[in-house]
């Protein structure tokens, strides 16, 4: 006898109302993924520390010119609502309350991977490949760099490297604010 096993994929409204009727609490650690409901990683103290020291480091870089958001969903098409580390949005009057943003208002997004750089570059980097996101950032703690992606095109990036340590990283569509990578992996 032979057993089909089906998965059964989601969009982002049942993954919203699946949250409005109580299924998920606000604080459990999910986001959807190409229909799929994934259970993130819980951070660790490098990985939080991490991200602490980017927000710190980009709220003073990006006043004005951009909205830093941490740990909140971005929305990539009907069936994807990734939660990065960090996200540089254009700025608007309502701070997105009206919506998630999309992949048009979003300037960088930084995943910070204590344990799932893997996966990260493997499902996520692609996925922001997908849907045409500029600039996308790699903070893989195990390994201690920064992988910095650009130029999406045709589903993947074209411009693939690793930030050197000592090197002051420009961001892609605002060039005028840089990042020293050494800060971002003491």
């Amino acid at each position: 006898m032979t057993v089909q096993v089906s998965k059964r994929f989601f969009t982002v409204e049942e993954y919203h109302r699946m949250g409005e009727v109580g299924i998920f609490r606000e604080d459990d650690r999910v986001e959807l993924i190409e229909g799929e409901i994934v259970q993130m990683s819980p951070i660790g103290s490098r990985h939080a520390a991490c991200v602490d020291r980017l927000l710190q480091n980009l709220m003073d870089k990006v006043k004005g010119r951009a909205i830093v958001r941490v740990q909140s969903p971005i929305r990539l098409g009907d069936r994807s609502e990734p939660q990065p580390d960090l996200v540089l949005l254009r700025p608007r009057e309502d701070y997105y309350a009206s919506g998630h943003p999309g992949p048009g208002d979003v300037l960088l997004v930084i995943e910070v991977a204590e344990s799932s750089a893997e996966y990260d570059r493997e499902v996520k980097v692609p996925l922001y490949a997908r849907y045409g996101i500029v600039e996308v950032w790699l903070v893989d703690l195990e390994r201690n760099r920064v992988e910095v992606y650009r130029e999406p095109k045709e589903g993947r990036y074209w411009e693939v490297r690793e930030a050197l340590r000592e090197e002051e990283v420009k961001l892609k569509l605002l060039p005028e604010v840089s990042l020293n990578i050494r800060e971002i992996l003491v």
